[in-house]
């Protein structure tokens, strides 16, 4: 089987680039946005078996993507984590009602990061928090 392809989405170039390496050492292959609007766009040309995305971008933030992607019949079921510095109970509560699976604060620890992706890419997943 196919290693399950990624959409990592977030502002910081850094960020990005960090997230993206760690996925790929672990074996995932990436795609990268910038924000929510190109994450949208690229959601809408391929099928991505999990997204991840930061909270706060131009053009479109993260909880905005979520409800646009659960909007299209291929991510209605896809797991979309959240990899944000928001962290309070408010906007966990928000991704949640949004659609979001999981929620990984950022700093992250990259094996942690890995542990969630594994999980929340399960079969029989549940909501993940990092």
């Amino acid at each position: 089987m196919d290693a399950p392809w990624i959409l990592v989405v977030d502002d910081s170039t850094a960020i990005r680039s960090l997230v993206c390496d760690t996925l790929v050492a672990a074996g995932y292959p990436v795609v990268e946005a910038a924000d929510g609007q190109e994450a949208l766009q690229r959601a809408q040309r391929a099928r991505f078996d999990l997204v991840l995305t930061d909270q706060n971008m131009p053009r479109m933030d993260g909880l905005t993507l979520v409800r646009e992607l659960r909007r299209l019949v291929p991510y209605q079921s896809v797991p979309i984590v959240m990899l944000t510095t928001e962290a309070s109970g408010e906007m966990t509560q928000q991704g949640r009602l949004a659609g979001a699976t999981g929620w990984v604060v950022k700093p992250f620890d990259p094996r942690r990061l890995v542990q969630v992706v594994q999980h929340v890419l399960q079969p029989t997943r549940g909501l993940a928090h990092g």
